[in-house]
């Protein structure tokens, strides 16, 4: 099976390949471009980012399924932003799954940058002193000091699309 993840991100792309182990040797990296922005600020934006590079990697790639994970931001109604973050599982035939994941409120230093159209990434790197953030710990593992990495995150979302793909396949051949 041919598995195309809609990003060249390291830390996205393991997350992909410790959920299909038995398929590393057919997982593709794919730098593919949603329409959303580089920042994308709303739940909606988001979840859209994730089913863009999903359905773009899977076509570009020809594989069978396409994976696409999306980090960004939301404003709650007190006006605190979250950080969220989103996974998609598109296959060859059309069948969209989605899955979201870890929410944690973002310090008010960071939420301000954001709100005057700064990324997230930008940030985070001048907030922990390091540079390419994204990369490594992203900034989950910052915020939670370690405690968990931006891969673990998205692992724990592609677990959660690859299961309901699965069990959505069972169903359909059961009927």
């Amino acid at each position: 099976m041919k598995i195309a993840v809609g990003t060249k991100n390291n830390t996205k792309v393991k997350a992909v390949k410790a959920v299909f182990h038995e398929a590393h040797h057919a997982i593709i990296a794919s730098d593919v471009q949603p329409s959303v922005s580089k920042q994308p600020f709303s739940d909606e934006e988001t979840l859209q980012g994730a089913i863009e590079r999903a359905t773009l990697a899977v076509h570009e790639q020809q594989a069978h399924i396409g994976i696409g994970l999306e980090g960004g931001v939301f404003v709650a109604r007190n006006g605190t932003v979250w950080l969220c973050n989103w996974g998609a599982l598109v296959d060859r035939n059309g069948v969209v799954v989605v899955a979201g994941g870890a929410r944690i409120p973002l310090p008010a230093e960071i939420s301000e940058q954001l709100k005057t159209g700064k990324e997230l990434a930008e940030v985070i790197d001048e907030y922990a002193d390091r540079r390419d953030v994204r990369s490594n710990e992203g900034a989950i593992g910052i915020l939670t000091n370690g405690a968990i990495d931006r891969t673990m995150m998205y692992t724990h979302i592609v677990h959660m699309l690859r299961g309901q793909y699965e069990h959505q396949k069972k169903g359909w051949r059961n009927q």
